[in-house]
């Protein structure tokens, strides 16, 4: 098997079917060591397919004559605006047309849903705030943290106690992300590793089970309950020692729903 990372774009390119048969070949051993990117790339196919069977058959009808392109350029300059929206419209259509030229980039970027985009916000935020020295949180004390989460994601939501696991509690901020405000919570322990947990209310997957993560250089574990997603991730070559905190984050959010 080839050295070579598999990047965002191999997967696009596994989506689009632009791969040769050993790299595609690569990819689906990856995809079968990585269930939840697989699901992913999963629902992007079905997207593909399904557009497919909508335009294909629109893209190999012919093109009218009233569209024809030379017929446009001699039209009067007074035309109505009817004939150039059709134009437009046909020249879309046109864009869609033959399977074999079509490709769902733009589909593979669309913001993933439920438990998937909240582990790559978690990701996201990680790589974002842990390396900074300076300001890393934007609030320490517990009390104004959980105010301001309060007021800005909708729910009062504590910050678990990591202590017993070896993992400080370093503070917080409300973060932006896609599908609104989130909570996220900082800790560290005496070795200068950091941890993060995002949290914020679920529109998809108001209930899933803990799932494991893995983004690049981040790795951990995500899940949903009461309608609130919980994320909880770490440094990649932590993720074994992720899970029984991550389950112990999990039993004191019960504990105060």
């Amino acid at each position: 098997m080839s050295s070579r990372p598999i990047t965002e774009d191999d997967l696009n390119a596994f989506v689009d079917q632009r791969l040769d048969a050993a790299r595609r070949a690569e990819i689906e051993a990856y995809l079968d060591a990585h269930p939840d990117i697989a699901q992913r790339i999963s629902g992007y196919t079905d997207q593909r397919d399904v557009l497919r069977k909508l335009l294909l058959p629109i893209g190999e009808e012919p093109v009218p004559v009233e569209l024809n392109v030379a017929r446009l350029a001699d039209h009067p300059a007074g035309s109505s605006r009817r004939t150039w929206w059709a134009a437009a419209a046909a020249v879309v259509l046109m864009c869609f047309s033959g399977a074999a030229g079509w490709e769902v980039r733009g589909l593979s970027d669309l913001p993933a849903q439920g438990i998937s985009s909240l582990a790559q916000e978690a990701a996201d935020n990680y790589v974002v705030y842990t390396p900074d020295d300076e300001h890393p949180v934007e609030l320490r004390a517990r009390a104004a943290l959980v105010d301001w989460v309060d007021r800005r994601v909708g729910r009062r939501i504590e910050a678990p106690n990591l202590e017993a696991s070896g993992y400080r509690f370093m503070g917080g901020r409300v973060v932006a992300t896609a599908h609104g405000p989130a909570a996220l919570f900082m800790y560290d322990n005496d070795r200068g590793v950091r941890l993060v947990m995002l949290t914020r209310p679920m529109t998809a997957e108001r209930e899933a089970p803990m799932q494991p993560m893995r983004r690049n250089e981040v790795s951990g574990f995500s899940w949903a309950a009461n309608g609130m997603g919980y994320s909880l991730v770490g440094p990649a070559a932590s993720q074994a020692l992720l899970h029984p905190i991550a389950d112990e984050v999990r039993r004191q959010i019960a504990g105060d729903v």
